[in-house]
């Protein structure tokens, strides 16, 4: 049976140690990007809940409340902590009654995993302090940006916040998260090549590319995924326009035979004829946007290289069928399972349940160990690594026992639903549509409006007051400037409203000015070694 694999790892999950800042099982040194702070478990949290495992869901939060501090002098990838440790408070904050878990007056508008996700956020805050708005790659969580912080920054890390900052924004108010996002957004937008690419790495204090391969895969991956998820999530018709054009030079320029390879941002040239596996998560994008037809064609292709090595292998050489030298190895990485169960949404072809068996049974068979299911360091013998990243349990178990389990509450299609009072009135949760994060971390798109009234609320209240204040104008008896002459000025001061708008035609609120500086990309050993010129190949044939 297909879940006898799935389901053991919620015990599993339950089972893993508090803190990564130990020493590892070689007794080494922990790596410093990892935190002292329980990621593991944070980014494990939702999976829990959606294998089903209840108790452990609530005994989990309650150790994290116990146990994490964010106030640590540790420098943290701020791409990482955004994906992993925001988003995954995030998520397990707005699954939390629907766990069981008692929550306090005024959830989901607070509660103490939303206040851990608004630290955790506020923490990564002085990365975006640049001149450009595009944040460090680097943050130290007690000391803010180390002064000698590299600018040098992958696009990922650059555009991979709008999803987990516009929900938080949305939650608490502040409206500075989504605001950062966004200007982080714009600025990759309007650095784009005159043929409509974005590079790989861009110094973040002068806007100017250093790595210049375009390509939808590593280190620039999510970048796109947040234009349509953001999209969606947000309602926002812009963000999907900009997906669109992107999407448009990505098949102009990097297209060969439903396979993307990698080419030079300003002339088109291929640079590198390789796939890897972080780019198998494009189907699935491709289905969120309706090509499906694209997206199966390109799906099938990566099948083929997962049915010759049993899994993807970080890198494979295209033209000559084989992997890369020193990028053999597959850590569990969820991309290609994750296409699967979108497109089976989509389509419900059994070719995608065959993936999701090979893949169990592949997982199954090479990387299952005592302790877990170990990282494949080399998918040509299957010698395996003595690590298993929190990604296997926050994106591939999710996806694998999603694609397996049709009636899970996530595929809800809005028949059932909660309904819960804030105190902004009556909010509907849990109707559908979850958004994922690039961690796998399910949002609910309709918590983004149970703590804010809407705008169009906001301009009949402003509406009224327009009216009431013409009114108390045309009785008084002293001169006074009416509507007419002018655009109404609220009056300011304690409960009122700070700003005017012209409400016929609203405009969208500027982000904050970015001070100057003090601030990298998500650490992923294999994407630094991308080569500019194609170099990458070590070609011995």
């Amino acid at each position: 049976m297909l879940f006898r694999l799935l389901v053991p790892l919620g015990l599993l999950c339950a089972r893993l140690p508090l803190h990564l800042g130990a020493p590892g099982p070689d007794g080494t040194a922990p790596d410093p990007a990892h935190y002292s702070f329980s990621l593991t478990l944070i980014d494990a949290l939702d999976t829990l809940l959606i294998l089903g495992n209840v108790s452990e869901f609530q005994r989990v939060v309650e150790v994290l409340q116990d146990n994490v501090d964010f106030d640590i002098d540790v420098n943290a990838s701020v791409f990482e902590t955004n994906i992993r440790v925001v988003g995954g408070l995030l998520s397990a904050h707005l699954l939390s009654k629907k766990a069981g878990v008692k929550v306090e007056a005024g959830w989901p508008c607070s509660g103490p995993l939303l206040r851990m996700a608004e630290e955790a956020a506020r923490k990564l805050l002085p990365a975006f302090q640049t001149p450009t708005g595009m944040p460090y790659g680097t943050v130290n969580l007690l000391h803010g940006v180390n002064p000698g912080e590299t600018p040098v920054t992958c696009t990922a890390g650059i555009g991979t916040f709008i999803v987990e900052f516009a929900t938080l924004s949305s939650l608490t108010g502040d409206p500075v998260f989504e605001d950062v996002a966004r200007v982080a957004l714009m600025r990759l937008w309007e650095s784009r090549s005159d043929i409509g690419l974005v590079g790989n790495h861009i110094d973040v204090l002068t806007g100017k590319w250093v790595a210049q391969d375009a390509g939808i895969g590593a280190g620039v991956d999510s970048y796109f995924e947040y234009l349509v998820k953001g999209a969606i999530l947000l309602q926002d018709k812009k963000l999907m326009a900009m997906f669109l054009e992107y999407n448009k030079a990505i098949r102009n320029y990097t297209r060969f035979d439903d396979w993307y390879l990698w080419v030079q941002m300003y002339k088109g040239t291929v640079s590198m004829p390789v796939f890897q596996s972080l780019e198998a998560y494009w189907p699935g994008l491709q289905s969120l946007i309706g090509d499906i037809d694209n997206a199966m064609r390109t799906f099938l292709n990566y099948y083929t290289v997962w049915k010759q090595f049993g899994g993807l292998p970080e890198f494979y050489n295209i033209p000559q069928g084989y992997t890369v030298e020193k990028r053999e190895g597959y850590p569990l990485r969820p991309e290609l399972i994750e296409s699967a169960m979108y497109l089976y949404r989509a389509t419900g072809d059994p070719i995608l349940l065959e993936l999701g068996r090979d893949a169990v049974e592949s997982i199954e068979k090479i990387s299952k160990v005592e302790c877990g299911f170990a990282t494949i360091k080399d998918l040509r013998d299957h010698k395996l690594d003595n690590r298993m990243e929190s990604f296997f349990l926050a994106e591939t178990v999710k996806y694998l026992y999603l694609l397996f389990d049709p009636t899970n509450f996530i595929h809800n299609n809005g028949s059932t639903f909660d309904s819960v009072i804030t105190p902004y009135g009556e909010c509907i949760l849990g109707a559908g549509g979850y958004i994922f994060n690039t961690e796998a971390h399910p949002i609910d798109p309709a918590a983004l409006h149970c703590c804010q009234r809407l705008k169009e609320e906001q301009w009949e209240v402003e509406d009224l007051m327009r009216e009431f204040y013409s009114l108390k104008r045309n009785k008084s008896r002293f001169q006074r400037k009416t509507l007419s002459s002018g655009p109404w000025e609220p009056p300011t001061g304690p409960g009122t409203f700070s700003s005017s708008e012209n409400h016929d035609q609203p405009k969208e609120k500027k982000p904050a000015k970015q001070k100057v500086p003090l601030l990298s990309c998500p650490s992923q050993p294999f994407t630094s070694k991308l080569a500019l010129l194609g170099q990458v190949f070590l070609d011995s044939s």
